[in-house]
């Protein structure tokens, strides 16, 4: 497991880049992950972590919990609307919020439970067709919208296309971060997460570069 040097790497940028240490929330993307890998980052003392479809987390994390103490999970893939019942009730924080359809079940669902994970409005900074997110331009007024329906809007996510440099994303998103009165930022992965520190990031999201090569199951 390569957790420690992950650990360590991080606490290097935050030095670097001026922020204080512990500032930067490292989850560990655990998706498509054997059950055997997750464990032994849990035996490991850590409990933040990240998965991207309500289904898989259902499926791993409550006989988890059962285990570990403390545990802090965390939806960083899309959600539909017909699972938000679940994932708010799964997950501690939700990290792609991105419609006014989704932002009012959220909201409904809320009321109805009387909690909330913590949300984060994802924007798709690279205006990708293919790739889920608010645009730039729509950002400062969904914001608006969601507080005005009491949602606990803590940040931005975002994730860079895959063939430009991330760090103009990551200072656009640190930017509406900042326009908007949000502290959260939720950006930077295994390959680009020091430079997301640089911007601000509070949470960055670390897969392979911890678990190792991803292991999907082959087709039938």
């Amino acid at each position: 497991m390569l957790l420690g040097k992950i650990e360590k790497r991080l606490a290097e940028a935050e030095f670097e880049h001026g922020r204080e240490a512990g500032s930067t929330l490292l989850i560990a993307v655990s998706k498509v992950q054997p059950n055997e890998r997750v464990k032994g980052v849990l035996e490991q003392g850590h409990r933040c972590f990240g998965e991207n479809r309500v289904q898989e987390a259902a499926s791993k994390w409550p006989e988890f919990r059962q285990q570990f103490a403390d545990i802090d999970l965390h939806l960083i893939g899309p959600l539909q609307s017909n699972k938000v019942r679940q994932a708010m009730e799964l997950f501690d924080s939700i990290h792609s919020l991105d419609r006014p359809k989704l932002a009012q079940t959220l909201a409904r669902i809320a009321q109805e439970l009387g909690k909330c994970p913590d949300i984060f409005i994802q924007v798709n900074t690279g205006k990708e067709l293919q790739k889920a997110g608010l645009m730039p331009e729509d950002t400062d007024n969904f914001v608006a919208d969601c507080i005005k329906l009491d949602l606990p809007i803590k940040g931005l996510m975002c994730i860079p296309p895959f063939h430009e440099p991330a760090m103009p994303h990551f200072k656009n998103l640190s930017n509406m971060a900042k326009r908007n009165g949000l502290l959260g930022l939720s950006m930077g992965m295994s390959s680009d997460f020091e430079d997301a520190i640089r911007y601000g990031a509070t949470h960055v999201r670390v897969g392979s570069a911890i678990f190792g090569d991803r292991v999907y199951e082959a087709k039938q």
